[in-house]
């Protein structure tokens, strides 16, 4: 928001309560030096359009200054956000073996990536291509941050779509002058992890031009699987190994049951294997593969950035700006080698007669070294199927690029009595990702059918010759232009002060692509699925605040705002909050709005993606196996629904805020979310519960199909909906995709507390407390499910730094409370009536113990204008919480959204100022 030029370079933004002790004008002045205060601390808070005096307003907004950020030790955004209390349940970070592999995010409240707005200076940050309905924090420079803003409740009336959860506004740096370089190293003492992080930063400003430019880089190396014990105590296992079927589903009625090799393939688990791969499962029969010994959990990642803006006093009353930045982030995965999963037809087929089929004799061109024994015999007459890993081709690779280029401009001012924001922006993101070493099924068939690839030596030869891998791609694209004015304008006197007015007009085009190559998208790659999707939309947006000061302690503020989507519809949203201040020090604040959630461009223009998809339906596995009970695969096509419609939010909040001491503030905020009409996957079980009646809460258009419908492929225009055998009731097709279903709510309590003591010669002490508790989080059955596994009630962090001549020390403590266990939640459904002793085995209590870890930092300004740092993450190198029954069977049950992967880290960072 516009200030007087002149005074804008005195302005200083008061940390307000939640982040550190707010500062106020206690002085007396006169008159004319007033006014000229009030000038200066107009500033506009997140949460608001209009700019007002006083700091603390009617939503709760919690500031990270730039002494906060740099005393975690963290080298990035998303670190950084990801261990803030708000974050409430963990958030997304850069894992292998997903689709998302290079996109890190924020979940305020749990309610998602997609359901938290992200903001630079005021202004939505880019959509990442990979993700398509959230915004990716590395494509923000950690070095350009100034401070970040959180705003801890729905703010759709000032902000629009995507706020349902919260805003986190992340200011970036303007008013520097000289020059600045740092460089840090980070080694953690497990293997994996190392980080690397440096920048540089260049400023200068004059009597009118102000112009700041800097690039930074950071980086930090991937995480395997076996370089963890909490993640590698056992090995891993997989079905798709090397197990034969007599038919293409997993399920036991279908394994074989030789007395010796059970379902195995004779070979590479039955005579051992040097390489600990492949091993034999004696419990059940089945051959195994160890992916946990070559697949990796954690990318590695790099992101390099540069960055300017400046600006320009046109006259006292206007000014001009420009903001620029390149980001470019890296990312590399390593999976397992390819299962045999999905393949063309359910599985690899071994007809009988053929080289692979384990009763073929060697004069016939059998490949099985125990063709003639008499289990084998008796199959020769059989087709069978096999369920295989292409171990001998070597691991799956994946590396990511993203690259986003921002650029903004405009001009601010004062218009008569008007004051006046006007710009125009372009944000593009193009990311694409490589996969190597994957498999074309319809390709790899036929050496398997001829023999010329040896299932019972697959690693003789040389697989790769025989013409069937491949190199997957995704190219993918978010773009996004925008126009805005914004003008606001003192109204009339009332009681308690000036009324305000703000009003503004948005209009933002939006484009999204994410092209799988043709080979995947048509579903013949084996280890990866493709659904490609494209498509783009304007909206164009009015929205309005007014302060109302109703008394000399009680303001009103009403806000309100209309979207108009051209692909989808139009909604608004209304907001109305009560701040009172009935002593100077203590602020009562209330609020109370409306959102909504437009569905996202890939949800509405997703291509047709073809899935064999399992179910259990009674009347399908009839149809299908002759058996009531099953898992059979049917044939399924996921879709973009045309019936979709918008999330809904409501939100209340209660607040207060309470300067205590001058050595003591607090803040204390209730919040209440409920979003309906929720926008969610709606799978095969949905769509048929749906229709035969067994589930209840269903989303809108779910249909039946006439007789024949399957016969056309994927019909997107009939929307979601299912094609039924005549005779059995049983699945013959089935459309699957996006639907409005059910409703989510959730309500907390969230808390601040801060201290600053002046010890005088020792020094100075500040402390700030930050805790959030979650009261309630349910869906539509209505069980509160906060508490359970991933679902911590209560998340905080107490950070302490005191600080004595040319040294500061640091010390900050991060807190997750304990959770239900999986092993007790299973053992609630458990039919056999065991005690919960022997059902977990006593390897596991009914909670997960709670985490705590310790951050300690150690700073030092020299004589040379620079400063030394050296720290320690994780001090008692806290491994996550985890459920050591199943990790003790090798399950990955580290919830690395939640937890800290990394171990204790070590690092130095050096920072030289010119």
């Amino acid at each position: 928001m516009y200030m007087n030029n002149k005074l804008s370079k005195a302005v200083r933004l008061a940390i307000i309560f939640g982040a550190a002790s707010a500062t106020a004008f206690a002085t007396s002045v006169n008159a004319a030096e007033e006014e000229a205060a009030k000038k200066v601390e107009r500033i506009e808070v997140t949460g608001s359009r209009l700019s007002r005096a006083d700091m603390e307003g009617s939503l709760p907004v919690v500031v990270f200054d730039r002494a906060t950020i740099e005393a975690s030790g963290d080298i990035s955004v998303s670190d950084f956000l990801r261990e803030t209390n708000f974050n409430s349940f963990g958030s997304y970070q850069s894992s292998s073996g997903s689709s998302w592999g290079g996109f890190s995010g924020i979940s305020l409240r749990g309610l998602g990536e997609s359901r938290t707005l992200i903001l630079v200076d005021g202004r939505r940050a880019p959509t990442s291509p990979m993700v398509g309905a959230a915004q990716d924090l590395n494509s923000i420079p950690l070095a350009a941050v100034e401070r970040v803003e959180v705003l801890s409740a729905g703010a759709s009336a000032i902000y629009g779509s995507d706020a349902l959860g919260g805003v986190v506004n992340i200011i970036t740096r303007k008013d520097f002058d000289g020059v600045q370089l740092t460089y840090g190293l980070g080694k953690p003492t497990n293997d994996g992890g190392d980080t690397e992080e440096g920048s540089i930063l260049i400023g200068a400003s004059s009597a009118k031009s102000r112009v700041l430019a800097g690039a930074s880089f950071n980086s930090r190396d991937i995480i395997y699987t076996r370089d963890r014990d909490y993640w590698y105590a056992a090995p891993g296992g997989s079905v798709y190994s090397n197990n034969f079927s007599t038919s293409t589903s997993t399920a036991v009625s279908s394994r074989l049951a030789h007395p010796t090799y059970g379902t195995a393939v004779p070979g590479l688990c039955t005579n051992g294997d040097d390489s600990d791969l492949f091993y034999m499962n004696t419990a059940n029969g089945t051959c195994q593969f160890n992916h946990s010994a070559t697949s990796a959990n954690l990318t590695s990642s790099k992101n390099f950035s540069v960055f300017g803006n400046a600006s320009y006093d046109i006259n006292d009353d206007w000014s001009m700006f420009f903001n620029s930045s390149v980001a470019k982030s890296e990312t590399r995965g390593r999976y397992a080698p390819v299962p045999s999963s999905p393949f063309p037809g359910g599985a690899i087929a071994i007809p009988k007669g053929t080289p692979n089929h384990p009763a073929t004799s060697p004069t016939d061109g059998g490949l099985n070294p125990e063709w003639n024994d008499p289990y084998y015999q008796t199959l020769a007459d059989t087709d069978l199927f096999l369920f295989h890993r292409f171990a001998a081709l070597g691991n799956r690779d994946s590396f990511s690029e993203t690259t986003t280029h921002s650029f903004s401009g405009g001009i601010e001012g004062t218009l008569g009595i008007v004051d006046v924001d006007a710009g125009v922006r372009y944000i593009q993101s193009r990311a694409t990702d490589m996969g190597y070493n994957y498999v074309v099924g319809g390709l790899a068939q036929i050496p398997i059918t001829q023999g010329k690839y040896n299932i019972y030596d697959p690693f003789s030869g040389d697989p790769k010759g025989l013409g069937f891998t491949t190199t997957i791609l995704r190219d993918m694209k978010t773009s996004i232009k925008e126009f805005y004015l914004n003008g606001s304008v003192d109204m009339f006197e009332m009681s308690g002060g000036t009324a305000a007015l703000s009003m503004g007009v948005e209009y933002r085009e939006e484009f999204y692509q994410d092209n799988y190559d043709p080979l995947s998208e048509s579903g013949q790659v084996v280890g990866s699925a493709g659904n490609s999707s494209a498509g783009s939309r304007d909206i164009t947006a009015l929205y309005g605040e007014v302060l109302f000061p109703l008394l000399d302690k009680l303001e009103l503020s009403v806000a309100g705002r209309y979207d108009k989507y051209s692909d989808y519809g139009s909604d608004f949203s209304p907001m109305a909050s009560l701040r009172f201040q009935p002593i100077d020090s203590l602020t009562l604040r209330a609020t109370y709005g409306e959102g909504f959630r437009a569905p996202t461009l890939n949800a509405l223009n997703s291509k047709p993606s073809f899935s064999a998809a399992f179910t259990n339906d009674r009347q399908t596995c009839e149809m299908a196996m002759g058996v009531p009970a099953c898992s059979v695969q049917v044939t399924s096509w996921g879709i973009s629904n045309p019936n979709l419609e918008s999330e809904k939010s409501k939100q209340y909040g209660l607040g207060l805020a309470w300067a205590a001491t001058d050595w003591l503030n607090m803040t204390a905020d209730y919040y209440s979310i409920k979003i309906t009409n929720q926008i969610s996957t709606i799978g095969v079980d949905t769509v048929i519960g749906c229709y035969r009646g067994s589930v209840e809460n269903c989303p809108p258009g779910i249909s039946l199909f006439p007789v024949g419908t399957s016969a056309g492929g994927a019909q997107s225009n009939l929307g979601l909906g299912v094609e039924l055998d005549p005779a059995t009731g049983g699945i013959v097709f089935v459309q699957t995709g996006s639907g409005n279903l059910g409703f989510t709510k959730t309500s907390g309590v969230d808390l601040a507390l801060n201290t600053n003591f002046d010890l005088e010669e020792y020094g100075q002490l500040r402390s700030t407390l930050n805790a959030s508790y979650v009261t309630n989080y349910s869906g539509t059955n209505g069980v509160n499910i906060a508490g359970r596994e991933g679902l911590p009630k209560l998340r905080g962090s107490l950070n302490t730094t005191w600080s004595i001549s040319d040294f500061s020390v640091v010390w900050n403590m991060s807190y997750i409370h304990t959770t239900e266990s999986i092993v007790y939640r299973d053992w609630l459904t458990d039919p056999a009536g065991q005690t919960f002793e022997e059902y977990s085995e006593g390897l596991q209590g009914k909670k997960l113990t709670s985490y705590l870890t310790h951050n300690l930092q150690v700073n030092y300004n020299t004589g040379w204008d620079a400063t030394i740092t050296v720290g320690v993450k994780n001090l008692t190198d806290r491994d996550p919480t985890y459920d050591r029954l199943y990790q003790n069977y090798g399950s990955d049950t580290v919830n690395t959204e939640l937890y800290d992967p990394w171990g204790r880290v070590p690092y130095v960072r050096y920072t030289q100022r010119f």
